[in-house]
């Protein structure tokens, strides 16, 4: 069940799609408010600080696209894209823009709700990572990442990651629990003017991966989104791996 301080706005213009998912999330245990379109949802935002938002991005007044932009610019609130788009540029398209998660329609309801509970703990981990990283370190499992001294530790052991590797890492730390395209991550390590090819990224990260997951079966710290990005893992998700 959600918790009762769990307030999701939902974003559609379809009143059909609009009552499923009010019904769905209603039944959970969620508080629930609603727009029809994104000027709507925007001063929603503001006047009802809703915890997670749903977004469809076909709205009547505007692209969902420009919503998560704008939105971006004042709000962290984590957005899960509903949409029928299924294009792979699409979604990166949107993680780009700013979402949080990308749910192609039709979709069932315990893959909604599996969705919104993922990205409400993830948003909640991360602003408590965040916090940790402030003050120096990110640590899960036996992975400790040392933002002091530019180090990463293994079970108390240095991994002896380059330079680049740790940023990699680093920057993964901070959002961790979220995924970070290709373009962001290349953008935030090269600069605004790196290009598109994320060969030298998959590079480091297969190096990354031998120093710190050898021994391990499976991606244990790091996930890979193929075609999207990667994202580090959180204690949430060791624990499923139990």
């Amino acid at each position: 069940m959600g918790n009762i301080r769990d307030k999701i706005l939902i974003v559609e213009d379809e009143l059909s799609i609009v009552r499923f998912m009010s019904n769905v999330i209603l039944s959970s245990g969620y508080n629930v408010v609603k727009a029809m379109n994104g000027a709507d949802a925007l001063e929603m935002v503001e006047s009802h600080c809703p915890d997670l938002i749903i977004l469809d991005l076909g709205l009547p007044d505007m692209d969902g696209m420009e919503f998560l932009r704008k939105l971006r610019e004042w709000s962290s609130i984590p957005v899960i894209v509903v949409s029928a788009r299924t294009a792979e540029s699409d979604k990166v398209d949107a993680l780009n823009a700013g979402a949080d998660d990308y749910i192609t329609k039709p979709f069932g309801t315990q893959e909604l709700l599996a969705r919104i509970r993922t990205s409400l703990r993830h948003a909640r981990t991360t602003a408590a990572n965040r916090e940790i990283a402030a003050e120096g370190t990110y640590s899960v499992g036996e992975l400790v990442i040392d933002y002091d001294r530019h180090i990463v530790t293994l079970a108390g052991r240095d991994v002896g990651l380059t330079l680049i590797e740790f940023r990699i890492v680093a920057l993964l730390g901070r959002y961790a629990g979220k995924v970070l395209t290709y373009d962001f991550i290349m953008k935030e390590l090269w600069g605004p003017r790196a290009g598109h090819d994320n060969q030298i990224l998959r590079v480091n990260m297969s190096n990354i991966r031998k120093k710190i997951e050898k021994g391990h079966v499976g991606s244990r710290y790091f996930f890979t989104e193929v075609g999207v990005g990667y994202r580090l893992a959180t204690e949430e998700d060791l624990k499923m791996e139990l």
